[in-house]
């Protein structure tokens, strides 16, 4: 037998376990080996009954010179050759196994650390959504504000996660945006972590790849404070449930009909920025959450005050900002301010927020508005609009909108699933209502009012359903 054939053999053996490892090179010296530990015995023996001499010998090898032994860290292999097995072959024996040992024990240290880091990770993603953000940046040493989560499902999205895993363990460098991954359930869950402005996307290329090798449908979420995490994990399942295999999709679905996307960057960063100039952090993050969660309850539960905190800051939020905070167009152009990038250069304009102008001059001139506005809503009919838009100015409260429209809740409930259906959206995306809202008010006429609703029959909808069906 070849030296490159007892290395072959070997090596195979030791790519399934140390007990066979240890049981091939016996077979290949014509006699037997043990793989002792000077602390605990023996650890594997071919033949079993071989392993007390192994250890005898281990412990006293000058006693032993017929036998073989090779050290290591905390171990030794002991091998006893056969009558007719080269000396030169056993040399080669103990050398070849006691590497591949040394080898093995390295992977499994490997695989400890690996599995270690993967916990770290489960154990951080879920301190985040549990609203414990600020032990969250202690245990990663993270100066991050902001992330962006991205879930994805598939049959392929385990062998997806073990191949994948490593390859997205960020440089040590503090400008390189540091991405949490784990496996949550049946869900690929990627989040990433970075400022308000500083390497938000960086993640999506990465993630986009593995969507499109392992054909994952991915839903993503818009970038979000980290103590608002929960959030963006809701607007993430969304819209991977609107996703197709192979393909990320955004939370807000609106894809180019987006303003993020049709309104030049400088120029909402400008507008945005001039907005928000007059809150400081705190009012910032308690704008947003109010904003994105879409009730003071909910405000109160991601910020963890009260109440009573959140309306006082409201307050004062409306004094600063000059403007009615509970009037649904307002709220509609602050998300839209929220969700900007800062900007490049020092602000020195002033803005005006106000349900006169739904898209400010500043953001688009009135005819682009126009088209932007019908482009995103010529889907829907008269009637479907009419409610939609009724449904919207009602904070998206259905019992109020249905009572203004003289129509029945459960028959409201029906219109607006066909609304979402016609526009592919997800009416329940704060971000969704929003640009719809916007949307609605830009285009809306004298027609477009509950007044103007098609009916027959006090509370019933005449003729045609809406929507065609």
């Amino acid at each position: 037998m070849t030296r490159y054939q007892v290395v072959r053999r070997l090596t195979r053996a030791a790519a399934h376990s140390d007990a066979q490892l240890i049981a091939e090179a016996a077979a290949l010296a014509e006699g037997w080996a043990v793989l002792v530990d000077l602390m605990g015995g023996v650890v594997c023996s071919t033949p079993d009954s071989a392993g007390p001499e192994g250890v005898r010998a281990a412990a006293h090898p000058q006693l032993h010179p017929h036998l073989t032994m090779r050290k290591m860290a905390g171990a030794v292999l002991v091998v006893r050759p056969g009558p007719a097995s080269p000396a030169s072959r056993v040399d080669l024996i103990a050398r070849t196994c006691v590497d591949l040992l040394r080898t093995r024990a390295r992977v499994r240290r490997a695989e400890d650390t690996h599995h270690a880091e993967q916990r770290l990770h489960t154990a951080v993603l879920h301190l985040l959504l549990s609203g414990q953000s600020h032990l969250a940046t202690d245990v990663l040493g993270n100066l991050a504000t902001h992330a962006t989560v991205f879930r994805l499902a598939g049959q392929l999205v385990h062998a997806a996660y073990r191949t994948h895993w490593r390859a997205a363990q960020p440089s040590l460098s503090p400008k390189v945006p540091r991405m949490l991954v784990c496996m949550e359930g049946n869900e690929l869950v990627v989040v990433a972590l970075h400022g308000l402005d500083h390497d938000r996307h960086v993640a999506r290329p990465f993630v986009a790849r593995i969507a499109a090798r392992h054909q994952l449908a991915g839903g993503i979420s818009d970038p979000l404070p980290l103590d608002m995490v929960a959030t963006a994990w809701a607007e993430a399942g969304n819209a991977r449930r609107g996703a197709t295999s192979g393909c990320l999709a955004s939370a807000t679905f609106l894809g180019s009909h987006g303003l993020l996307r049709c309104v030049p960057a400088d120029r909402l960063a400008l507008w945005s920025a001039a907005i928000l100039k007059p809150l400081n952090r705190e009012q910032h993050r308690t704008l947003e959450a109010y904003l994105r969660s879409g009730s003071v309850q909910a405000a109160a539960a991601v910020l963890d005050v009260s109440e009573g905190t959140i309306r006082a800051r409201l307050r004062g939020i409306g004094t600063l900002l000059a403007a009615e905070l509970g009037n649904p167009t307002v709220q509609a152009q602050l998300l839209l301010a929220l969700r900007a990038p800062a900007p490049s250069q020092r602000v020195g304009t002033s803005a005006r927020l106000g349900p006169d102008r739904p898209l400010p001059t500043e953001l688009l001139d009135p005819d682009d508005a126009h088209r932007w506005a019908s482009a995103l809503l010529r889907p829907l009919d008269k009637p479907l609009r009419i409610a939609l838009r009724c449904w919207l100015q009602h904070h998206g409260r259905t019992a109020p909108a249905a009572s203004e429209l003289g129509l029945s809740r459960s028959t409201l409930t029906d219109w607006l699933s066909k609304c979402g259906r016609a526009l592919f959206l997800d009416l329940s995306s704060a971000t969704v209502r929003a640009e719809l809202h916007l949307a609605a008010e830009t285009i809306a006429t004298h027609e477009d009012t509950p007044a103007r609703l098609p009916r027959r029959g006090g509370r019933t909808y005449g003729g045609q359903q809406p929507g065609g069906e």
